[in-house]
Protein backbone atom coordinates (compact mmCIF):
# COMPACT_ATOMS: atom_id res chain seq x y z
CA UNK A 1 0.00 0.00 0.00
CA UNK A 2 1.20 3.24 -0.64
CA UNK A 3 1.50 6.56 1.09
CA UNK A 4 -0.32 10.26 -0.17
CA UNK A 5 3.61 11.72 0.53
CA UNK A 6 4.52 9.07 -2.36
CA UNK A 7 2.31 10.59 -4.97
CA UNK A 8 3.07 13.97 -3.52
CA UNK A 9 6.70 13.48 -3.72
CA UNK A 10 6.19 11.91 -7.18
CA UNK A 11 5.86 15.32 -8.63
CA UNK A 12 8.69 16.40 -7.93
CA UNK A 13 11.00 17.15 -11.19
CA UNK A 14 7.41 17.35 -13.21
CA UNK A 15 7.35 20.97 -14.46
CA UNK A 16 3.54 20.98 -16.28
CA UNK A 17 1.34 23.29 -15.32
CA UNK A 18 -0.78 21.55 -12.48
CA UNK A 19 -2.71 24.14 -10.13
CA UNK A 20 -4.80 27.14 -10.99
CA UNK A 21 -7.08 29.28 -9.26
CA UNK A 22 -8.21 32.81 -9.43
CA UNK A 23 -7.58 35.40 -6.48
CA UNK A 24 -10.07 37.84 -5.95
CA UNK A 25 -7.60 41.18 -5.93
CA UNK A 26 -6.15 39.63 -9.16
CA UNK A 27 -7.66 39.11 -12.49
CA UNK A 28 -4.81 37.16 -13.27
CA UNK A 29 -4.78 33.53 -12.60
CA UNK A 30 -2.37 32.26 -10.13
CA UNK A 31 -0.88 28.65 -11.88
CA UNK A 32 1.45 26.51 -10.16
CA UNK A 33 3.45 23.46 -11.89
CA UNK A 34 3.35 20.34 -10.35
CA UNK A 35 6.69 20.57 -9.33
CA UNK A 36 5.94 23.92 -7.42
CA UNK A 37 3.34 21.98 -5.59
CA UNK A 38 5.63 19.69 -4.18
CA UNK A 39 7.91 22.65 -3.05
CA UNK A 40 5.99 24.23 -1.79
CA UNK A 41 4.51 21.28 0.31
CA UNK A 42 7.52 20.47 1.14
CA UNK A 43 8.66 23.91 2.80
CA UNK A 44 5.81 23.69 4.57
CA UNK A 45 6.25 19.87 5.97
CA UNK A 46 9.25 21.19 6.97
CA UNK A 47 8.02 24.26 8.71
CA UNK A 48 5.19 21.89 10.49
CA UNK A 49 8.59 19.22 11.82
CA UNK A 50 9.21 22.94 13.69
CA UNK A 51 6.07 23.90 15.47
CA UNK A 52 4.35 20.88 16.24
CA UNK A 53 4.89 20.40 19.36
CA UNK A 54 6.04 16.62 20.55
CA UNK A 55 3.48 16.00 23.40
CA UNK A 56 0.48 15.95 21.33
CA UNK A 57 -1.20 14.27 17.89
CA UNK A 58 0.37 16.02 15.22
CA UNK A 59 -2.92 17.79 14.08
CA UNK A 60 -3.24 21.10 12.07
CA UNK A 61 -6.74 22.61 11.11
CA UNK A 62 -7.54 24.19 8.28
CA UNK A 63 -9.69 27.33 7.85
CA UNK A 64 -9.88 28.10 4.18
CA UNK A 65 -11.94 28.57 1.31
CA UNK A 66 -10.50 26.69 -2.15
CA UNK A 67 -6.58 28.82 -2.49
CA UNK A 68 -4.01 26.59 -3.11
CA UNK A 69 -2.98 26.93 -0.03
CA UNK A 70 -5.32 23.92 0.96
CA UNK A 71 -3.95 21.10 -1.20
CA UNK A 72 -0.81 22.65 -0.06
CA UNK A 73 -1.38 22.21 3.25
CA UNK A 74 -3.17 18.35 2.73
CA UNK A 75 0.28 18.01 0.50
CA UNK A 76 2.59 19.19 3.80
CA UNK A 77 0.93 16.89 6.35
CA UNK A 78 1.64 14.24 4.14
CA UNK A 79 4.77 14.75 3.95
CA UNK A 80 4.91 15.46 8.10
CA UNK A 81 2.98 12.47 8.84
CA UNK A 82 0.57 14.74 10.33
CA UNK A 83 -3.19 15.26 10.18
CA UNK A 84 -5.72 17.76 8.17
CA UNK A 85 -8.82 19.02 10.35
CA UNK A 86 -11.01 20.83 7.65
CA UNK A 87 -12.54 23.13 9.54
CA UNK A 88 -16.51 24.29 8.50
CA UNK A 89 -16.73 28.02 8.12
CA UNK A 90 -20.64 27.97 8.19
CA UNK A 91 -19.79 26.51 11.92
CA UNK A 92 -20.26 29.64 14.41
CA UNK A 93 -19.17 30.77 18.00
CA UNK A 94 -18.55 27.98 20.81
CA UNK A 95 -18.95 25.21 18.15
CA UNK A 96 -16.82 26.31 15.88
CA UNK A 97 -14.04 26.48 18.94
CA UNK A 98 -15.42 22.99 19.72
CA UNK A 99 -14.58 21.49 16.13
CA UNK A 100 -10.94 23.00 16.55
CA UNK A 101 -10.26 21.97 19.96
CA UNK A 102 -11.51 18.64 19.85
CA UNK A 103 -9.34 17.58 16.90
CA UNK A 104 -6.49 19.15 19.04
CA UNK A 105 -5.19 20.87 16.73
CA UNK A 106 -2.23 23.06 17.76
CA UNK A 107 -2.34 25.09 14.31
CA UNK A 108 -4.79 26.30 12.35
CA UNK A 109 -4.02 27.80 9.18
CA UNK A 110 -6.41 30.68 7.83
CA UNK A 111 -6.74 34.08 5.73
CA UNK A 112 -8.25 37.53 6.28
CA UNK A 113 -11.36 36.29 4.94
CA UNK A 114 -12.17 34.22 8.33
CA UNK A 115 -10.57 35.88 10.93
CA UNK A 116 -14.28 37.64 12.05
CA UNK A 117 -15.13 34.15 13.01
CA UNK A 118 -12.04 33.37 15.32
CA UNK A 119 -13.09 36.53 16.90
CA UNK A 120 -13.98 36.13 20.46
CA UNK A 121 -13.24 32.51 20.76
CA UNK A 122 -11.19 31.04 23.25
CA UNK A 123 -8.64 28.41 21.64
CA UNK A 124 -6.03 27.72 24.09
CA UNK A 125 -2.72 25.92 23.09
CA UNK A 126 -3.61 27.07 19.30
CA UNK A 127 -1.09 28.87 17.11
CA UNK A 128 -2.96 31.03 14.68
CA UNK A 129 -0.96 31.04 10.99
CA UNK A 130 -3.11 33.42 8.24
CA UNK A 131 -1.66 32.91 4.78
CA UNK A 132 -1.13 35.88 2.47
CA UNK A 133 0.38 38.12 5.07
CA UNK A 134 4.08 39.30 5.30
CA UNK A 135 4.12 37.27 8.39
CA UNK A 136 3.14 34.26 7.06
CA UNK A 137 5.83 34.47 4.18
CA UNK A 138 9.10 35.32 6.52
CA UNK A 139 7.62 32.36 8.33
CA UNK A 140 8.20 30.12 5.28
CA UNK A 141 11.15 31.77 3.49
CA UNK A 142 13.72 29.43 5.86
CA UNK A 143 12.24 26.44 4.33
CA UNK A 144 12.57 27.27 0.75
CA UNK A 145 14.66 24.43 -0.71
CA UNK A 146 13.26 22.04 1.25
CA UNK A 147 12.72 18.91 -0.60
CA UNK A 148 9.49 16.22 -0.37
CA UNK A 149 10.98 13.35 1.60
CA UNK A 150 8.40 10.63 1.63
CA UNK A 151 9.72 8.28 4.45
CA UNK A 152 8.55 10.04 7.12
CA UNK A 153 5.08 9.22 6.48
CA UNK A 154 3.32 5.74 6.23
CA UNK A 155 0.07 4.68 4.57
CA UNK A 156 -1.07 3.71 8.06
CA UNK A 157 -0.53 7.64 9.26
CA UNK A 158 -3.89 9.85 10.08
CA UNK A 159 -4.35 12.19 7.33
CA UNK A 160 -7.86 13.51 7.31
CA UNK A 161 -10.14 14.15 10.12
CA UNK A 162 -13.29 15.17 8.28
CA UNK A 163 -16.51 16.38 9.93
CA UNK A 164 -19.70 14.37 9.85
CA UNK A 165 -22.91 15.47 11.79
CA UNK A 166 -25.26 13.53 13.86
CA UNK A 167 -28.52 13.87 15.61
CA UNK A 168 -27.34 14.84 18.74
CA UNK A 169 -24.68 16.36 20.16
CA UNK A 170 -21.21 17.46 18.06
CA UNK A 171 -19.89 16.52 14.30
CA UNK A 172 -17.85 13.46 14.67
CA UNK A 173 -14.65 13.51 13.23
CA UNK A 174 -14.26 10.50 10.89
CA UNK A 175 -10.42 9.34 10.80
CA UNK A 176 -9.01 8.89 6.76
CA UNK A 177 -6.13 7.96 6.70
CA UNK A 178 -3.23 8.14 4.20
CA UNK A 179 -3.27 4.04 2.17
CA UNK A 180 -7.00 4.75 2.16
CA UNK A 181 -6.53 8.11 0.65
CA UNK A 182 -4.15 7.05 -1.75
CA UNK A 183 -6.42 3.86 -2.93
CA UNK A 184 -9.36 5.85 -3.12
CA UNK A 185 -7.71 8.16 -5.42
CA UNK A 186 -5.91 5.20 -7.14
CA UNK A 187 -9.34 3.35 -7.81
CA UNK A 188 -11.11 6.25 -8.74
CA UNK A 189 -8.52 7.65 -11.22
CA UNK A 190 -8.77 3.88 -12.76
CA UNK A 191 -12.68 3.21 -12.73
CA UNK A 192 -12.72 6.49 -14.49
CA UNK A 193 -9.35 6.30 -16.92
CA UNK A 194 -8.01 9.94 -15.53
CA UNK A 195 -5.27 10.83 -17.39
CA UNK A 196 -1.90 13.17 -16.49
CA UNK A 197 -3.60 15.54 -19.36
CA UNK A 198 -6.55 15.40 -17.78
CA UNK A 199 -7.73 18.86 -15.22
CA UNK A 200 -10.29 18.14 -12.28
CA UNK A 201 -12.19 21.12 -11.28
CA UNK A 202 -12.39 21.73 -7.41
CA UNK A 203 -15.73 23.48 -7.04
CA UNK A 204 -16.88 21.76 -3.77
CA UNK A 205 -15.25 22.79 -0.25
CA UNK A 206 -12.16 21.24 0.17
CA UNK A 207 -13.20 21.31 4.59
CA UNK A 208 -16.07 18.25 2.97
CA UNK A 209 -14.44 14.95 1.86
CA UNK A 210 -16.09 14.88 -1.45
CA UNK A 211 -14.26 17.95 -2.54
CA UNK A 212 -10.50 15.98 -1.53
CA UNK A 213 -11.33 12.34 -1.59
CA UNK A 214 -13.11 12.07 -4.90
CA UNK A 215 -11.68 14.87 -6.61
CA UNK A 216 -8.16 16.20 -5.70
CA UNK A 217 -7.41 12.74 -4.69
CA UNK A 218 -7.28 10.77 -8.09
CA UNK A 219 -6.18 14.08 -9.79
CA UNK A 220 -3.07 13.16 -7.54
CA UNK A 221 -2.92 9.81 -8.08
CA UNK A 222 -2.76 10.50 -11.74
CA UNK A 223 -0.55 13.52 -11.94
CA UNK A 224 -3.52 15.16 -13.69
CA UNK A 225 -4.15 19.21 -12.93
CA UNK A 226 -6.47 20.83 -10.31
CA UNK A 227 -8.14 23.51 -10.94
CA UNK A 228 -9.47 25.48 -7.95
CA UNK A 229 -12.88 27.77 -7.29
CA UNK A 230 -12.55 29.35 -4.12
CA UNK A 231 -16.18 29.00 -3.88
CA UNK A 232 -18.82 27.20 -5.65
CA UNK A 233 -20.48 29.56 -8.28
CA UNK A 234 -23.55 28.21 -10.93
CA UNK A 235 -22.73 30.87 -13.21
CA UNK A 236 -19.35 30.92 -13.03
CA UNK A 237 -19.55 26.88 -13.28
CA UNK A 238 -19.07 26.44 -17.51
CA UNK A 239 -16.78 29.43 -17.75
CA UNK A 240 -14.50 28.19 -15.30
CA UNK A 241 -14.58 24.95 -17.15
CA UNK A 242 -13.71 26.69 -20.14
CA UNK A 243 -11.11 28.71 -18.64
CA UNK A 244 -8.87 25.48 -17.37
CA UNK A 245 -10.11 22.87 -19.87
CA UNK A 246 -11.36 20.65 -16.84
CA UNK A 247 -12.12 17.33 -18.11
CA UNK A 248 -13.72 16.22 -14.58
CA UNK A 249 -15.83 17.22 -11.61
CA UNK A 250 -17.72 16.22 -8.54
CA UNK A 251 -20.79 17.67 -7.06
CA UNK A 252 -23.27 17.28 -4.02
CA UNK A 253 -26.63 18.52 -3.05
CA UNK A 254 -28.09 20.65 -5.46
CA UNK A 255 -25.26 21.58 -7.91
CA UNK A 256 -26.19 20.13 -10.13
CA UNK A 257 -29.87 21.67 -9.79
CA UNK A 258 -28.24 25.07 -9.93
CA UNK A 259 -26.03 24.67 -12.97
CA UNK A 260 -29.61 23.47 -14.77
CA UNK A 261 -31.01 26.86 -13.51
CA UNK A 262 -28.13 29.27 -15.46
CA UNK A 263 -29.80 30.56 -18.64
CA UNK A 264 -29.22 28.02 -21.21
CA UNK A 265 -26.85 29.58 -23.91
CA UNK A 266 -26.21 28.24 -27.60
CA UNK A 267 -22.79 26.97 -27.16
CA UNK A 268 -23.27 25.05 -23.53
CA UNK A 269 -21.64 22.09 -25.66
CA UNK A 270 -18.42 24.00 -25.85
CA UNK A 271 -15.81 22.81 -23.33
CA UNK A 272 -13.73 19.52 -22.41
CA UNK A 273 -15.80 18.34 -19.69
CA UNK A 274 -16.49 14.04 -20.01
CA UNK A 275 -17.70 13.40 -16.86
CA UNK A 276 -18.88 14.08 -12.87
CA UNK A 277 -19.04 12.08 -10.02
CA UNK A 278 -21.53 12.81 -6.84
CA UNK A 279 -24.27 12.55 -4.90
CA UNK A 280 -27.96 13.84 -5.31
CA UNK A 281 -28.52 14.99 -8.52
CA UNK A 282 -31.21 12.62 -9.39
CA UNK A 283 -31.79 10.81 -12.78
CA UNK A 284 -33.57 13.78 -14.02
CA UNK A 285 -31.43 16.20 -13.67
CA UNK A 286 -28.62 14.04 -14.51
CA UNK A 287 -30.04 13.48 -17.93
CA UNK A 288 -30.85 16.89 -18.21
CA UNK A 289 -26.98 18.07 -17.53
CA UNK A 290 -26.03 15.40 -20.48
CA UNK A 291 -28.53 16.79 -23.14
CA UNK A 292 -27.44 20.69 -22.34
CA UNK A 293 -23.89 19.90 -21.86
CA UNK A 294 -23.12 16.85 -23.29
CA UNK A 295 -21.36 15.30 -20.14
CA UNK A 296 -21.87 12.08 -18.14
CA UNK A 297 -23.18 12.26 -14.45
CA UNK A 298 -22.21 9.38 -12.45
CA UNK A 299 -24.11 8.86 -9.21
CA UNK A 300 -23.01 7.44 -6.35
CA UNK A 301 -23.67 6.68 -2.75
CA UNK A 302 -21.33 6.19 0.10
CA UNK A 303 -20.88 6.76 3.55
CA UNK A 304 -18.91 9.84 4.87
CA UNK A 305 -17.11 7.36 7.04
CA UNK A 306 -15.91 5.07 4.29
CA UNK A 307 -17.84 2.24 5.29
CA UNK A 308 -20.21 1.69 2.71
CA UNK A 309 -20.55 2.50 -0.77
CA UNK A 310 -23.00 2.06 -3.76
CA UNK A 311 -22.14 2.72 -7.46
CA UNK A 312 -24.50 3.80 -10.19
CA UNK A 313 -24.37 1.31 -13.38
CA UNK A 314 -25.75 1.18 -16.73
CA UNK A 315 -29.76 -0.23 -16.33
CA UNK A 316 -30.10 1.71 -12.82
CA UNK A 317 -34.18 2.09 -12.59
CA UNK A 318 -34.93 5.65 -12.29
CA UNK A 319 -34.78 6.69 -8.45
CA UNK A 320 -32.44 3.85 -7.54
CA UNK A 321 -29.35 4.64 -6.40
CA UNK A 322 -27.34 1.46 -7.89
CA UNK A 323 -27.07 -1.92 -7.52
CA UNK A 324 -26.34 -3.77 -3.95
CA UNK A 325 -22.31 -4.85 -3.65
CA UNK A 326 -21.19 -7.93 -1.99
CA UNK A 327 -22.10 -7.53 1.83
CA UNK A 328 -24.27 -5.03 1.54
CA UNK A 329 -28.03 -6.04 3.14
CA UNK A 330 -30.96 -4.08 4.37
CA UNK A 331 -31.66 -4.95 8.07
CA UNK A 332 -34.06 -4.00 10.45
CA UNK A 333 -32.82 -2.66 12.88
CA UNK A 334 -34.50 -4.04 16.00
CA UNK A 335 -34.32 -7.72 14.82
CA UNK A 336 -31.21 -7.82 12.58
CA UNK A 337 -33.03 -9.55 10.09
CA UNK A 338 -32.95 -8.89 6.42
CA UNK A 339 -35.82 -6.84 5.20
CA UNK A 340 -38.13 -8.86 2.66
CA UNK A 341 -37.71 -6.62 -0.70
CA UNK A 342 -39.83 -3.53 -1.59
CA UNK A 343 -43.38 -3.83 -3.56
CA UNK A 344 -43.07 -0.66 -6.05
CA UNK A 345 -46.94 0.28 -7.71
CA UNK A 346 -46.39 1.53 -11.41
CA UNK A 347 -45.65 4.77 -10.57
CA UNK A 348 -42.84 4.04 -8.57
CA UNK A 349 -44.45 4.02 -5.14
CA UNK A 350 -43.49 1.74 -2.56
CA UNK A 351 -46.87 -0.26 -0.90
CA UNK A 352 -45.13 -2.04 1.74
CA UNK A 353 -42.21 0.38 3.35
CA UNK A 354 -42.83 -0.81 7.00
CA UNK A 355 -41.34 -4.40 6.04
CA UNK A 356 -39.06 -3.39 3.50
CA UNK A 357 -37.36 0.24 5.01
CA UNK A 358 -34.34 -0.38 6.97
CA UNK A 359 -31.00 0.34 7.47
CA UNK A 360 -28.11 -0.55 4.95
CA UNK A 361 -25.37 -2.42 6.76
CA UNK A 362 -21.95 -3.50 4.94
CA UNK A 363 -21.20 -7.35 6.30
CA UNK A 364 -17.58 -7.33 4.37
CA UNK A 365 -14.93 -5.71 4.53
CA UNK A 366 -14.86 -2.12 4.65
CA UNK A 367 -12.34 0.48 5.46
CA UNK A 368 -14.34 2.29 8.12
CA UNK A 369 -11.13 4.14 10.50
CA UNK A 370 -13.42 5.23 13.02
CA UNK A 371 -13.79 8.74 14.71
CA UNK A 372 -11.52 10.66 16.26
CA UNK A 373 -12.11 10.97 20.35
CA UNK A 374 -15.43 9.26 19.78
CA UNK A 375 -15.67 5.69 20.88
CA UNK A 376 -19.58 5.89 21.37
CA UNK A 377 -20.41 6.80 17.65
CA UNK A 378 -17.44 4.67 16.65
CA UNK A 379 -19.56 1.73 18.24
CA UNK A 380 -22.93 2.63 16.86
CA UNK A 381 -21.26 2.10 13.21
CA UNK A 382 -18.97 -0.80 13.79
CA UNK A 383 -20.94 -3.67 15.53
CA UNK A 384 -19.34 -6.16 17.64
CA UNK A 385 -19.39 -8.90 14.88
CA UNK A 386 -17.35 -6.61 12.56
CA UNK A 387 -20.80 -5.01 10.32
CA UNK A 388 -20.59 -1.22 9.46
CA UNK A 389 -24.21 0.17 10.33
CA UNK A 390 -24.34 3.45 8.04
CA UNK A 391 -26.93 4.54 9.80
CA UNK A 392 -29.21 5.22 6.32
CA UNK A 393 -32.11 4.27 5.66
CA UNK A 394 -33.02 2.30 2.43
CA UNK A 395 -35.45 -0.43 0.62
CA UNK A 396 -33.78 -3.03 -2.12
CA UNK A 397 -36.30 -4.57 -4.78
CA UNK A 398 -36.02 -7.73 -6.20
CA UNK A 399 -33.38 -7.21 -8.84
CA UNK A 400 -31.42 -6.14 -5.81
CA UNK A 401 -31.02 -1.82 -6.93
CA UNK A 402 -31.08 -0.03 -3.58
CA UNK A 403 -33.37 2.99 -2.89
CA UNK A 404 -32.42 6.13 -0.36
CA UNK A 405 -35.45 6.37 2.09
CA UNK A 406 -34.03 8.95 4.95
CA UNK A 407 -31.83 8.57 8.23
CA UNK A 408 -32.51 6.67 11.18
CA UNK A 409 -31.81 9.60 13.60
CA UNK A 410 -32.98 12.89 13.51
CA UNK A 411 -30.86 14.45 11.19
CA UNK A 412 -31.53 17.77 8.26
CA UNK A 413 -29.59 17.61 5.30
CA UNK A 414 -30.04 21.65 4.22
CA UNK A 415 -27.88 22.66 1.21
CA UNK A 416 -25.69 19.36 1.49
CA UNK A 417 -24.86 20.18 5.30
CA UNK A 418 -26.31 17.45 7.42
CA UNK A 419 -27.61 19.80 10.89
CA UNK A 420 -28.37 17.74 14.18
CA UNK A 421 -31.91 19.28 15.45
CA UNK A 422 -31.02 18.66 18.87
CA UNK A 423 -28.12 21.68 18.49
CA UNK A 424 -30.84 24.13 16.53
CA UNK A 425 -33.38 23.28 19.38
CA UNK A 426 -30.70 24.22 22.12
CA UNK A 427 -30.24 27.59 20.34
CA UNK A 428 -33.86 28.35 19.55
CA UNK A 429 -34.72 27.16 23.25
CA UNK A 430 -33.21 30.34 24.41
CA UNK A 431 -35.83 32.26 22.59
CA UNK A 432 -38.01 34.23 25.04
CA UNK A 433 -41.15 33.29 23.91
CA UNK A 434 -40.67 29.47 23.36
CA UNK A 435 -41.91 26.91 26.30
CA UNK A 436 -40.81 24.49 24.13
CA UNK A 437 -39.43 24.17 20.57
CA UNK A 438 -38.88 21.11 18.14
CA UNK A 439 -36.87 21.05 15.25
CA UNK A 440 -37.32 19.00 12.09
CA UNK A 441 -37.24 18.03 8.50
CA UNK A 442 -39.80 19.14 5.41
CA UNK A 443 -38.79 18.21 2.36
CA UNK A 444 -37.09 20.88 -0.80
CA UNK A 445 -38.59 20.78 -3.33
CA UNK A 446 -34.94 19.95 -5.04
CA UNK A 447 -32.85 17.86 -2.81
CA UNK A 448 -32.45 16.82 1.03
CA UNK A 449 -34.30 18.94 3.84
CA UNK A 450 -35.43 22.81 4.99
CA UNK A 451 -35.75 23.30 8.65
CA UNK A 452 -38.65 23.72 10.39
CA UNK A 453 -39.82 24.57 13.97
CA UNK A 454 -42.55 24.34 16.62
CA UNK A 455 -43.05 26.40 19.21
CA UNK A 456 -45.04 26.41 22.27
CA UNK A 457 -45.52 29.69 23.34
CA UNK A 458 -45.74 33.15 22.17
CA UNK A 459 -44.24 34.51 19.00
CA UNK A 460 -43.39 37.90 17.19
CA UNK A 461 -42.26 37.90 13.83
CA UNK A 462 -39.55 40.58 13.94
CA UNK A 463 -38.42 39.78 17.29
CA UNK A 464 -37.87 36.32 16.27
CA UNK A 465 -35.41 37.29 13.10
CA UNK A 466 -33.57 39.76 15.83
CA UNK A 467 -33.09 36.53 18.10
CA UNK A 468 -32.04 34.64 15.33
CA UNK A 469 -29.46 37.69 13.99
CA UNK A 470 -27.66 37.78 17.56
CA UNK A 471 -27.25 34.11 18.40
CA UNK A 472 -23.57 33.47 17.84
CA UNK A 473 -23.86 30.03 16.98
CA UNK A 474 -26.24 30.00 14.61
CA UNK A 475 -24.37 28.09 11.45
CA UNK A 476 -25.87 29.85 8.20
CA UNK A 477 -27.64 26.95 7.25
CA UNK A 478 -29.66 26.66 10.79
CA UNK A 479 -32.64 29.23 10.60
CA UNK A 480 -35.64 27.87 10.87
CA UNK A 481 -37.16 27.87 7.14
CA UNK A 482 -40.82 27.56 8.65
CA UNK A 483 -41.96 27.89 11.85
CA UNK A 484 -45.10 26.24 13.30
CA UNK A 485 -46.51 28.25 16.12
CA UNK A 486 -49.06 26.15 18.56
CA UNK A 487 -50.34 26.17 22.13
CA UNK A 488 -49.03 23.01 23.34
CA UNK A 489 -46.61 20.55 22.08
CA UNK A 490 -47.86 16.89 20.79
CA UNK A 491 -46.85 14.50 22.50
CA UNK A 492 -46.41 10.56 22.95
CA UNK A 493 -47.40 7.88 25.53
CA UNK A 494 -44.53 8.84 27.51
CA UNK A 495 -44.44 12.25 26.97
CA UNK A 496 -41.90 12.48 24.38
CA UNK A 497 -42.86 15.23 21.86
CA UNK A 498 -44.28 13.41 18.92
CA UNK A 499 -41.93 14.25 15.82
CA UNK A 500 -43.58 11.45 13.61
CA UNK A 501 -46.86 13.73 13.91
CA UNK A 502 -45.11 16.97 13.27
CA UNK A 503 -43.25 15.64 10.40
CA UNK A 504 -45.97 14.28 8.70
CA UNK A 505 -47.77 17.57 9.15
CA UNK A 506 -45.67 19.80 7.58
CA UNK A 507 -46.46 23.15 6.61
CA UNK A 508 -50.33 21.88 6.26
CA UNK A 509 -51.55 21.72 9.84
CA UNK A 510 -54.23 23.32 11.81
CA UNK A 511 -51.74 25.96 13.65
CA UNK A 512 -50.35 29.23 12.43
CA UNK A 513 -47.03 28.89 9.87
CA UNK A 514 -44.69 31.60 9.24
CA UNK A 515 -42.02 31.74 7.02
CA UNK A 516 -39.18 33.20 5.18
CA UNK A 517 -39.41 33.69 1.85
CA UNK A 518 -36.43 32.64 -0.21
CA UNK A 519 -34.03 34.96 -0.69
CA UNK A 520 -35.71 37.10 2.67
CA UNK A 521 -35.12 37.64 5.99
CA UNK A 522 -38.44 38.38 7.76
CA UNK A 523 -41.19 36.40 8.55
CA UNK A 524 -44.64 36.09 7.57
CA UNK A 525 -47.57 34.39 7.61
CA UNK A 526 -48.00 31.32 5.28
CA UNK A 527 -51.27 31.85 3.52
CA UNK A 528 -53.24 28.44 2.52
CA UNK A 529 -52.50 29.45 -1.38
CA UNK A 530 -48.56 29.40 -0.41
CA UNK A 531 -48.74 25.99 1.02
CA UNK A 532 -50.68 24.31 -1.65
CA UNK A 533 -47.82 25.87 -4.05
CA UNK A 534 -45.21 24.40 -1.77
CA UNK A 535 -46.92 21.13 -1.53
CA UNK A 536 -47.04 20.58 -4.70
CA UNK A 537 -43.38 21.04 -5.39
CA UNK A 538 -42.18 19.37 -2.56
CA UNK A 539 -42.18 21.21 0.54
CA UNK A 540 -40.03 24.75 0.56
CA UNK A 541 -38.28 27.16 -0.93
CA UNK A 542 -34.44 27.00 -2.74
CA UNK A 543 -31.53 28.12 -0.76
CA UNK A 544 -30.51 31.42 -0.14
CA UNK A 545 -27.07 30.87 -1.68
CA UNK A 546 -28.60 29.99 -4.90
CA UNK A 547 -27.82 31.10 -8.68
CA UNK A 548 -30.57 31.75 -11.01
CA UNK A 549 -34.10 31.08 -10.63
CA UNK A 550 -35.90 28.86 -8.43
CA UNK A 551 -35.92 25.35 -9.33
CA UNK A 552 -38.97 22.89 -9.55
CA UNK A 553 -39.29 19.57 -8.44
CA UNK A 554 -38.79 16.82 -11.28
CA UNK A 555 -40.82 13.52 -9.53
CA UNK A 556 -39.75 11.33 -6.99
CA UNK A 557 -36.36 10.19 -5.77
CA UNK A 558 -36.52 8.55 -2.54
CA UNK A 559 -39.59 8.26 0.09
CA UNK A 560 -39.89 9.17 3.78
CA UNK A 561 -40.37 6.81 6.00
CA UNK A 562 -43.39 9.03 7.78
CA UNK A 563 -46.40 8.61 5.97
CA UNK A 564 -44.39 7.51 2.69
CA UNK A 565 -44.70 10.28 0.07
CA UNK A 566 -42.13 10.68 -2.60
CA UNK A 567 -40.11 13.55 -2.37
CA UNK A 568 -36.75 14.54 -4.19
CA UNK A 569 -33.40 14.27 -2.06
Amino acid sequence: MESVAELVAARWGDHRPGLWCRQPANPEDTVLTHHEVAAGAAARAALLADLLPADGPPHLGVLLDNTPEFPLWLSAAALAGAAVAGINPTRRGPELARDILHTECRLLITEHTHLPLLRGLDLPGVRLLITGTPEYDDLLEPYADARPDPSRATPADRLLLYFTSGSTGAPKAAICSQGRLAAAGRSLAGQFSVRRDDVHYVCMPMFHGNAVIADWAPALAAGAGVALRRRFSASGFLADVRRYGATYFTYVGRAIQYVLATEPRPDDRDHALRLGFGTEAGAVDAAAFERRFGVRLVEGYGSSEGGAAVQWSPGTPAGAVGRAGPGLVVLDRETRAECPPAVLDPAGRLLNGDEAIGELVNRGPNPFEGYWRNPAAEAERRRDDGEYWTGDLFYRDREGFLYFAGRTDDRLRVDSENLAAAMIENILARYEGAAAVAVYAVPDPVTGDQVMAALAGSFEPLGFAAFLRAQPDLGTKMAPRFVRVLERMPVTATNKIHRALLRREGIRCADPVWWRPPGKAAYRRLTAEEAESLRNTGGGGRGADAEGPPVSTRGPSSVRRQGLEPRTR
